[in-house]
This record gives structure tokens, sequence and C-alpha cells, in this order.
């Protein structure tokens, strides 16, 4: 079976810092093709922006990789525009691609940081979309 996620960055981030967690579970899944990520440029920009910080130590080639495959990999959506209001204004654009993803199937918001977005049953943490996947 497929699944549909927007993944935040921090997810991303801690499945590179530590691949044999719940989030390097979730990274692998993207790889073979499991959990499709629903992206756009902005959201792709930032994975390569912050994953390049010098704070990380990722290697840039590992990185450039993981963003070609991504790219190639994930699907590309448009915006849906919301009235929510986001205590960050850079999440709120995870948010309206989920939204967008939504009309079409049952996406998912996969986010270390919950308190980040509004409370939606489709905004969930890696582990609880560890367990939508095991089907727990």
């Amino acid at each position: 079976m497929k699944y549909y996620a927007v993944m935040d960055t921090n997810v991303l981030v801690s499945s590179m810092l530590k691949k044999d967690s719940i989030p390097g579970r979730l990274l692998d899944y993207v790889l073979e093709g499991e959990i499709i990520l629903l992206l756009n440029n902005e959201i792709l920009n930032e994975y390569k922006e912050v994953l390049l910080r010098n704070e990380f130590g990722f290697e840039e080639t590992d990185i450039n990789e993981l963003i070609v495959i991504i790219r190639e990999k994930g699907i590309f959506l448009d915006r849906t525009r919301t009235d929510e209001v986001f205590s960050d204004a850079d999440d709120i654009v995870f948010y309206e691609i989920v939204l967008t993803g939504r009309k079409t199937t049952d996406a998912y918001l996969v986010t270390g940081n919950l308190k980040h977005f509004p409370v939606k049953p489709f905004v969930v943490t890696p582990k609880e979309m560890l367990s939508i996947i095991h089907g727990a």
C-alpha cells in the first residue's frame, strides 16, 4: 500500500541524524516508494537549505543525492490557501500542501512539532505515521 505525506523538515533532519530511529524508518519508506512525499519547490528548497547547515555536518553530495531522489519520487502540488494562524510562517506551506493532497487521497503531515500546526487527525508525529503504516 502507498501512503502520501508531507514531511516536515525536522523529521527529515532527524531521519538523517539517526538512521535507526522512527524518522529514519519513515525515510526508508520514502526511498522504497511506500511513502510518496507531497511537496513543492518551496519545501524542497527548505529541505536542502536546512540539511546543508554546518551544524549537522552532512556531506553535500549525500544531501544533493537525497534531494534528487525526493524530487524524482515525490509529487509536486500547488498550495491550497488556508486561513489558519501559524506561529511560524515557514510552516504554512507544509500545511497547505497537505490540504491539497487531501483533496484526492488520505494524506498526512508528519511533524515532530505538533504544536506548530492546527490540531487535525491528519497532522501526526513520526510514531503515529509508523502506526498508520503498520495498521496499529
